[in-house]
């Protein structure tokens, strides 16, 4: 499958009007999403806690995270974006697009709105 990228806006939860917005890359194998460091601090989203994570290599590192809301093809979310290195490729983890009830439909590479979001 080739890879896939959505226009991401992402902002600070405190309803503040900075933000940041770029093309991410969708990555169904990143659990959260990521920007660079400065951008993030820019759009007025600030760490607050730690987390290591597995890089696709097999490395470990430790980045830190903050909280944000989350906006991509018409539909608003909230969750964890890590405060990446600054020329990192912005991703956007499966955890955001299963919150919106978006899925990848590997056939046509692109991405495609559930009915309704699972409950069960």
């Amino acid at each position: 499958m080739g890879l896939m990228h959505v226009r991401v806006l992402i902002k600070a939860r405190d309803g503040s009007s900075d933000a940041y917005e770029a093309p991410f890359l969708v990555d169904t194998g990143a659990t959260d999403s990521m920007a660079p460091a400065s951008a993030l601090g820019q759009a007025g989203i600030r760490p607050i806690g730690v987390r290591h994570y597995e890089l696709a290599d097999g490395r470990r590192v430790e980045y830190p995270f903050g909280l944000a809301q989350i906006e991509f093809m018409g539909e608003i979310t909230a969750g964890r974006v890590i405060f990446g290195p600054e020329d990192l490729e912005p991703i956007l983890g499966v955890t955001a697009l299963e919150s919106v009830g978006m899925t990848i439909d590997p056939a046509n590479q692109t991405l495609k709105r559930l009915p309704a979001i699972p409950l069960k």
